[in-house]
């Protein structure tokens, strides 16, 4: 039994971190606000993207953005864009969330990534550099992820990351006036470098062809990995 009688990190701050396929910055208003507003779709599109979140809708910008700045103000949240390093554009954002640096356990979530950057190496990198920070930077023991259990696509993504299934928190929440069964997802430090062979293998230039299709799944090669099977 490791001995934490002398564990003591840090909560999450604002960090750069960056990556082959994006650069994620510290969310500022004035820098990140109006392209992040555009890339999550705008008025007409925004609210179906976040639907799952539990807020209320947003019928213009500065709504949003005053939404971000108290998630900051009084919660301790953390919110990334993300700039996509070939384009210069903004594509999305997550938010380190419910730091509890006593425990050493921090959650991501408010995940939105624009609809032309979903389902790519981009995303994949992204959680790839904020778990690394959480583990490696901030020394933290666990890694949460949580969503609104009727979530497919983001309870999909979870498992694909490489988080575990821990159970559902039944009548979790209200949420937008309904009630939010919540599934429950994390990675803890001793499954972290396993994990991160893996992020890496996939991220590899040469698990990519030509028109830019993967080789391999990131899933097969944890497996491959945990077996002793890994080319």
């Amino acid at each position: 039994m490791r001995d934490l009688r002398n564990y003591k990190v840090k909560a999450p701050g604002p960090v750069m971190l960056t990556g082959r396929f994006v650069t994620l910055e510290p969310y500022q208003r004035d820098a990140h606000l109006n392209a992040l507003w555009t890339a999550l779709g705008g008025v007409d599109a925004i609210n179906e993207l976040l639907r799952y979140f539990p807020q209320d809708a947003f019928v213009e910008p500065g709504a949003f953005g005053d939404w971000l700045e108290a998630t900051a103000r009084d919660f301790g949240w953390v919110t990334l864009a993300f700039r996509e390093n070939a384009s210069g554009r903004i594509v999305g954002m997550a938010s380190y969330m419910r730091p509890d640096p006593k425990n050493g356990v921090v959650e991501v979530g408010s995940v939105a990534h624009g609809p032309d950057v979903k389902r790519s190496p981009l995303t994949t990198e992204v959680h790839y550099l904020m778990a690394r920070h959480v583990f490696e930077d901030l020394g933290y023991r666990r890694y949460e992820w949580k969503c609104h259990n009727e979530n497919e696509p983001s309870k999909r993504a979870a498992v694909r990351y490489g988080f575990s299934f821990e159970g559902i928190f039944r009548q979790h929440m209200i949420s937008k006036g309904a009630n939010r069964d919540t599934a429950w997802f994390s990675m803890i430090d001793s499954e972290w470098p396993l994990l991160k062979q893996a992020f890496e293998a996939w991220l590899a230039p040469e698990n990519f062809g030509p028109d830019g299709t993967q080789r391999r799944r990131l899933e097969d090669i944890r497996t491959e990995i945990s077996e002793g099977t890994a080319a």
